[in-house]
């Protein structure tokens, strides 16, 4: 097979067309290739040559070393002292002062560092290309696992503000490192502390040519970095189709039960991208209910298949974010970039699988594309489980793909409904679990992760808002992670090829048990034919969109514990400027709402205390799009956040989340606490504001 097909593809990427005169073909993968590689769209759909396997060295705890086994579940994996050293070898006992020293990963190459992510990590490491006799890295563990470039001198000739948005994403790093022989690096710190790490490695065929990376390749390749880290800041103005003619427009209207063709093609050609913008009464149902199903060839069930909101990777609703490969605007309208290809047709259709009429407008750009033995047909086969029960106990791995033959794993998408009541993280957290990803017959999980957000490249159960390129959290609707929550990642430097079969699993683990959790999730894949999954057919009670349970009441547990919760409405000293919003979001299904008519009007509230001590307040606000800056007092003076800042800007655009801001702490006498907050906005985004406030709780400390 030609070694060279792999960069021969590249000019079908529309951002070459636009950005760069010509690429010619690469004997040999260097850090400037690697790069191409991050915004190579076209070229994830041909599978990979030269061939690699995708491997992740991790703080996975080690006693998990028999699938099904009594410890499949143990979850000792970087807090420190856990019973097995979370690191391939002791390659020195601790001294004295407890420091050892410890193998992360030693390999042959030829290969390449992909990607890298921690949440924390104490101590030190070594980085060693090649055996040479000078580390090619040697200094803070955390540093290099968030920001391996950036100790390097050329790096300073890179916009940093731009990669650290594109290459640096949340708490991982794509910033490649390539090795012709051996990698080898080594950890010394004391296994007592902190110490979470994922390292995955891309390792070639024997004899692939592989140029080893050296810190003057950032200047080498500095235009190219600077195209692509420029390309993954806005794919939709950097990456465009690059056959306009070949698009076809739909607008389709789609009666109950109703199915229609959207687009098709005859002959041998690949979808280039893909938009969609449906309209109905309730958007949220149109989204889980309408199905998109993409036929390639003929075949008898389509190789996608899964709601329209699920495939675009913002479900429920629209919330809109910019990736890659998807884009969801804040009009609704949806972008797929992943390229389709096909050998003889490809069939687009829609089916509205719910009771209300649904319209669908769009397009369909097809371009340009030669079929051979490398070829793949793109699958995405949405599942959901409703009614699961999540557990920290009786733990239990979800399939997100099991599939046999060839092909390539190229994306993840999580769509959650966690109705847990702890109101912080640290209690309604649901993501402890694993990944657990087995290739070609496997008999342990050649990637094995720590925890389900470190798989989709954050920490710690974050609740934030966050969207990278290859990753993000587009919804979350809180407090904590309670409510409807979304995560996405995308395999892009870092695809997973398989030859023979694919096993993906992820631990449904939580904090504690809680019924009632929905779980839908899709495993994005490319395979050549003859690939069979453990897809079903999607079900009507599958696509029963699922509702937040009404009335639902905080709980002083975990997180939470030793605190007294107050209904907002039961507490306000005055009713001027407000009203009451029904939803299933807010606790009791209440939501005060205050409407300040100018800056520095004021709302009070009074908290009545039962015993004396150092505490802290709490307060569950509503943030959107219609809200903005409010400071606090208490009894008069003024009190500032935890974090010391003198007040929280609750506006953000396009969502409604419910979040928890705390107050700082402090000594409270036993009685009646008057709590004001004042409407400090002069942003002047919002011309008619509104504050929600939903409870408040006094936590003892």
């Amino acid at each position: 097979m030609d070694t060279n097909a792999r960069r021969i593809v590249l000019p079908l990427l529309g951002l070459f067309a636009l950005l760069v005169p010509s690429v010619t073909s690469q004997a040999a993968i260097t850090t400037g290739s690697l790069f191409e590689e991050m915004v190579d769209m076209a070229g994830l759909a041909r599978f990979p040559e030269p061939a690699y396997r995708t491997v992740q060295f991790s703080s996975t705890d080690r006693r998990s070393n028999l699938p099904g086994g009594p410890d499949w579940f143990a979850n000792s994996d970087g807090f420190g002292g856990e019973p097995i050293a979370n690191f391939e070898k002791v390659l020195r006992e601790p001294d004295a002062d407890g420091i050892g020293e410890y193998l992360i990963a030693d390999v042959a190459g030829p290969g390449a560092i992909v990607r890298l992510w921690t949440a924390a990590i104490e101590g030190q490491v070594r980085v060693v290309l090649d055996d040479a006799e000078t580390p090619i890295y040697e200094g803070s563990a955390d540093a290099f696992f968030r920001r391996p470039y950036e100790s390097f001198e050329p790096f300073k000739e890179i916009d940093a503000e731009t990669f650290g948005r594109t290459v640096y994403q949340r708490d991982a790093s794509y910033a490649p490192i390539a090795f012709a022989k051996r990698l080898r690096v080594v950890w010394t710190g004391n296994v007592k502390r902190i110490h979470f790490y994922e390292l995955q490695v891309r390792l070639y065929d024997k004899g692939t040519s592989v140029v080893t990376f050296r810190p003057e390749d950032l200047r080498t390749y500095r235009e190219t970095i600077g195209r692509v880290i420029e390309a993954l800041a806005d794919p939709d103005e950097r990456i465009k189709p690059r056959s306009q003619a070949g698009a076809k427009s739909f607008d389709v209207a789609l009666r109950p039960s109703e199915r229609k063709v959207i687009a098709e093609f005859e002959g041998s050609a690949a979808v280039e991208q893909l938009t969609i913008k449906l309209k109905a009464a309730d958007m949220d149902k149109a989204l889980r209910q309408t199905v998109l199903h993409v036929t390639f060839d003929g075949y008898p069930w389509g190789q996608v298949q899964s709601p329209v909101g699920d495939f675009f990777g913002a479900a429920p609703g629209i919330n809109p974010y910019q990736s890659l490969p998807f884009t969801v605007q804040p009009d609704g309208t949806m972008v797929c970039r992943f390229v389709m290809p096909f050998e003889r047709s490809c069939k687009v259709e829609l089916v509205n699988e719910g009771g209300q009429r649904v319209e669908a407008t769009g397009a369909v750009a097809a371009m340009p594309w030669t079929w051979d033995e490398r070829s793949m047909h793109f699958r995405a086969r949405w599942r959901v489980d409703h009614d699961l029960i999540a557990s920290n106990r009786d733990v239990q791995d979800l399939p997100f793909l099991l599939a046999q033959g060839k092909g390539v794993y190229v994306g993840t998408t999580a769509y959650l409904l966690n109705p847990n009541e702890v109101p912080t993280p640290y209690g309604n957290w649901w993501g402890e679990g694993d990944e657990k990803i087995f290739v070609d017959n496997e008999p342990m999980p050649s990637i094995f992760g720590t925890g389900s957000e470190d798989y989709f490249n954050y920490s710690w159960s974050s609740p934030d808002i966050f969207l990278y390129p290859y990753c993000g959290q587009p919804r979350n609707d809180g407090p904590g992670n309670r409510g409807f929550v979304t995560n996405y990642r995308w395999h892009i430097l870092d695809p997973i090829p398989f030859g023979q079969n694919l096993r993906f699993y992820m631990e449904l683990y939580s904090h504690e048990r809680t019924p009632g959790v929905s779980y839908a999730r899709i495993g994005y894949h490319y395979a050549r034919p003859g690939v069979t999954d453990d897809h079903l057919a999607i079900t009507q009670a599958d696509l029963r969109a699922p509702e937040l349970p009404v009335g639902w009441q905080p709980a002083a547990r975990m997180g939470a514990a030793n605190s007294v919760f107050y209904t907002s409405e039961d507490c306000l000293t005055d009713r001027q400027n407000t009203r009451l919003d029904d939803g299933a979001l807010w606790a009791g299904g209440k939501l005060l709402v205050w409407t300040p008519r100018k800056t520095g009007e004021r709302k009070s509230f009074k908290l009545a205390i039962d015993t004396a001590g150092r505490k802290q307040i709490n307060v569950a606000f509503a943030m959107t799009p219609r809200s903005g800056k409010v400071a606090f007092y208490l009894d008069g003076e003024p009190l500032p956040l935890a974090d010391r800042s003198k007040e929280i800007d609750l506006y953000r655009p396009y969502r409604t989340l419910l979040r928890q801001v705390a107050l700082r702490p402090g000594e409270l006498t036993a009685g009646e606490h008057t709590l004001t907050l004042e409407w400090t906005d002069t942003t002047g985004r919002v011309a008619e504001p509104e504050v929600g406030i939903d409870f408040f709780w006094v936590q003892r400390q």
